[in-house]
Formats: C-alpha cells, sequence, structure tokens
C-alpha cells in the first residue's frame, strides 16, 4: 500500500500555466495533463508491485509452452506437419501418444506440489531448500512408480505402445516421465521465490529447443526422433532452471525471507486438498468433452475443441496470475486483503478486455482452421470466451483460501464448478448442442460468482479485523 501512497502523492495539481488557448474560457488543458500523469503513475505502480509483474509474467509464460496446459493439440500442428516430410504417419501418432501418456502419467505422480511450492516457499526461509528438494523427490519417485505401472499395464490399456517395453525405451520412458514432473514443480520453486522472469524464459528455452531438436532429428532421420527433441529440450530446460533456482533464487530468498511457518509439517495436507480439488477440475475438461463427442460425433467434438482451446488460454492466464497472489499473500498475510482486491480489479479489467477480442475476433481466428469451423463452432467460442470474466471470482476465492489454508473451500469450489458444469451440459447439450454447451459453460460460472462474492468479502474484513488486533 505504502508504494501506491507513494506513487500517487507526488501528483497534486501543478500550479496552472499559461494557457496557448485563444480564448479566455475554462481550459481543460490543466485536467487532462493531470489525467495523464495519474494514469502514468497508475502504469509504474502496476509494473513496480511484484502481485502484477509477477502475475503479468506468469500469464505470458503459461502461453509460450501450450502443451502444459492441454492446448497443445492444434498448436502441434504445425511441428507435426513438419515431422510427417520424414517420419510415417505411424511414427507421428506413436510418438505423440507416448508423450501424451508420460505427461498424463506425469502430472498424476506429481501430487499438485508445483501449487504446494507456490504456496509455501515464500514464507520457507531457511527451509526453502529442503523443502524444494523434498517434494522433487516425491513427485518424481511417484511419477516414476506410475510410469512403471503403465508400462506393466501396455498389453491392456495402450497396445499400439508396446514398442516402449524395450529395455532401452523403457527405462527412458520412465526417466522421461519422473523428469517431466521436475519440469513442472521447478516453476512453482521458482514462483515462490519471486523469480518469474526465469520461468518465462526456461519455458521459452523448452519451445525453441525443442522446435531446432525436432528439425535436426528429422533431417537426420534420427529413429524416434519426436521423443529425442522432446526429452532433450526437457532436460536442458531443467539444467538451466534449477542452476539458478539453487544457485540464486534460493540462497537470495533463504537469507531475505524469515520463516514464519514450518513448511514441511504442513504441506501434506495442504497439498492433499489441493490435489484433490484440482482432480474435479480435471474432471469438467475431460467429462465436457466426452459428453460431446458421445452426443455430436467426431465433428462436433472437432469444432468444439478447438473452441475450447481456445478459450481455455484465458482460462490459464487467469489462474496463473492468481499464483501472484498466493505468493504475496504468503510472503506478507497482513496485505492479503489489499492484494486480493487489487488482483480480483485488475483480472477481471484485463480478462474483459481479452474476451471481448476473442468475441470480436472469433469468426476470423476459425476462419485459418476451415469454413466448417467458422459456421459450427463460432458461438460457442464466443460464450467459452465470455465464460472467463466470471472465472475470475472463483479463481481469487481459490487462491485465497490457498493462503488461509482453507481446505474445505479449496476443494468445495472447484466441485461445486464440476458438478454444475457438467449437470447443466448434460440437460443443455441434447437440446441446443454446441450453443448449449458453451451456455452451460457460462451460466455455470455466472451462478458461483454471487455466493462466492459473499464468502470473499467475508474473508477479507476477517482478515483486516485480524490485523488491527494484531496492531
Amino acid at each position: 500500500m505504502s508504494s501506491h501512497v507513494s506513487a500517487l502523492s507526488k501528483l497534486r495539481p501543478a500550479p496552472r500555466q499559461p494557457c496557448s488557448c485563444p480564448v479566455e474560457l475554462p481550459c481543460e488543458c490543466s485536467y487532462l495533463t493531470l489525467l495523464k500523469a495519474r494514469l502514468r503513475a497508475a502504469d509504474t505502480v502496476t509494473r513496480r508491485e511484484p502481485l502484477f509483474r509477477n502475475g503479468h509474467m506468469l500469464a505470458v509464460s503459461s502461453l509460450v509452452v501450450p502443451a502444459r496446459t492441454g492446448a497443445g493439440t492444434y498448436g502441434a500442428r504445425a511441428g507435426r506437419t513438419a515431422t510427417t516430410r520424414h517420419y510415417s504417419v505411424e511414427d507421428v501418432g506413436r510418438s505423440y501418444a507416448a508423450l501424451s501418456a508420460a505427461t498424463f502419467l506425469s502430472t498424476l505422480g506429481s501430487l499438485n506440489l508445483g501449487d504446494a511450492l507456490v504456496r509455501f516457499v515464500p514464507a520457507a526461509g531457511r527451509h526453502t531448500r529442503r523443502l524444494v528438494l523434498r517434494c522433487y523427490v516425491i513427485s518424481a519417485g511417484c511419477s516414476s512408480l506410475a510410469a512403471v505401472t503403465f508400462l506393466l499395464l501396455i498389453p491392456v490399456v495402450a497396445p499400439d505402445l508396446r514398442f516402449l517395453r524395450g529395455p532401452v525405451l523403457a527405462v527412458s520412458f520412465v526417466v522421461a516421465t519422473a523428469g517431466y514432473s521436475i519440469f513442472v514443480l521447478q516453476d512453482g520453486a521458482l514462483t515462490g521465490t519471486r523469480h518469474t522472469g526465469w520461468v518465462l524464459g526456461e519455458n521459452t528455452v523448452f519451445a525453441v529447443a525443442k522446435a531446432v531438436l525436432l528439425a535436426m532429428c528429422a533431417a537426420l532421420a534420427v529413429t524416434m526422433g519426436i521423443l529425442v527433441a522432446w526429452a532433450a529440450a526437457m532436460l536442458l530446460s531443467i539444467l538451466l532452471a534449477n542452476v539458478v533456482l539453487f544457485r540464486r533464487a534460493v540462497p537470495a530468498h533463504q537469507a531475505t525471507a524469515p520463516p514464519q511457518e514450518r513448511p514441511p509439517e504442513r504441506v501434506l495436507r495442504w497439498a492433499t486438498a489441493d490435489y484433490l480439488g484440482t482432480l474435479f477440475s480435471f474432471a469438467t475438461y475431460s467429462v465436457v468433452p466426452l459428453m460431446v463427442l458421445n452426443q455430436l460425433g467426431a465433428k462436433g467434438s472437432a469444432y468444439f475443441s478447438l473452441a475450447f482451446v481456445i478459450a481455455s488460454t484465458l482460462y490459464v492466464a487467469v489462474f496463473s496470475m492468481g499464483h501472484s497472489l498466493v505468493v504475496e499473500g504468503s510472503r506478507d498475510p497482513k496485505r492479503l486483503a489489499e492484494h486480493a482486491r487489487h488482483m480480483l480489479r485488475h483480472t477481471a479489467l484485463l480478462t474483459t478486455v481479452a474476451a471481448a477480442l476473442v468475441v470480436v475476433a472469433a469468426p476470423w481466428i476459425l476462419r485459418l482452421f476451415g469454413p466448417e469451423y467458422v459456421e459450427n463452432g463460432t458461438t460457442v467460442l464466443r460464450l467459452l470466451a465470455l465464460s472467463a470474466v466470471p472465472i475470475v471470482v472463483p479463481n481469487v476465492v481459490i487462491q485465497v483460501a490457498r493462503v488461509r489454508r482453507s481446505l474445505p473451500w479449496m476443494v468445495g469450489v472447484r466441485l461445486a464448478n464440476a458438478v454444475l458444469t457438467i449437470g447443466l451440459v448434460a440437460v443443455l447439450l441434447p437440446r441446443y448442442g454446441l450453443v448449449g454447451v458453451g451456455l452451460a459453460w457460462l451460466t455455470a460460472q455466472c451462478v458461483l460468482v454471487v455466493p462466492l462474492l459473499v464468502v470473499l468479502r467475508h474473508w477479507l474484513r476477517s482478515v483486516e479485523r485480524s490485523d488491527g488486533h494484531d496492531h
């Protein structure tokens, strides 16, 4: 709050200067000058405030590697087109299926400890290094176990991936699955230490290195080149990020942030609740496309999937910005209410602008994929994009609940969203098709807004009252 006051207190109106207007009428020049000065000051405060600076960095970073967020299906088209010149369709299909399996198993095995690092690293102080390494070991171990189990079950669940059971590929698959869990967790550790610029940097390194290595493997006709390029790029990103993390970010954080709590004793219960809540969100994003496929067939699923991939970039950006609220609220709980209000207003404004742009540009965006997508997907894309605006409120509530360690709310908000969304889709999809899916998604978010705003207001007042008693 002091940064806002100091920046804005300098903006007292300056003495009026002689105006160049030809007629002596009440002139607005000085008011325009003052307005411009205030806007510049607000922009300066936004850029200097870690809450917004890191939030913007995380939002941009979440869009650099869309494969992490489930938006890689269409984004990978260019890469697939290039590789089909050197690899058969079967090789491409098997490689991407193996990658999907590795990332899915890693997500299950990581136990959502990346978000736990976002929450507990800011207040870990001298326990930071031990906390990060412990989460690495647990996540890599569970991911490895999930990968081994999958390899044993391949003949039953994925016969086309039998080639992964060879000695070299089997070991490589297990190592890659465990490595991807570290790949995800390092983002949480860097975010918790406020080094979000390196989150963007290592994601960019991964994306660029993967593209370059993929081209090289294709030119050299490297067997399983798609898998090799992905694994090598991931390894490079892991090495770069962890050198920065343990040589710069963690020592600096341990030196400047005194421990406010003992993280190891609190992480497990928190991570379990948050993991359960994440599974409900995952269920929503997985079940609805299956409902569309069963009801409307492959074509309807294609139209919905593309619209959802585009709209989900807004959801991911909103949630990624919320991680900055967790970091700042954990570092300084006394400013949690202030930060939450600022994040709510700021994210709502940015999301409204972004959603409006998608609504207006929807036909032109979909035209890149063909006229049939324009005809069948425009309305559902617009409705899904509009639903990103009310999603801002549940996002802030979940992030505040994470800081306050309100475990029932961490689970309950996402459970309520899953039940509402899937239930409304079941009712509206048979009657209105894809438009019904968009309406169901938007309606579910709007229904949650009012009660969650009441809850959030009560929480923030409670935080402010407790701070007052502390003083």
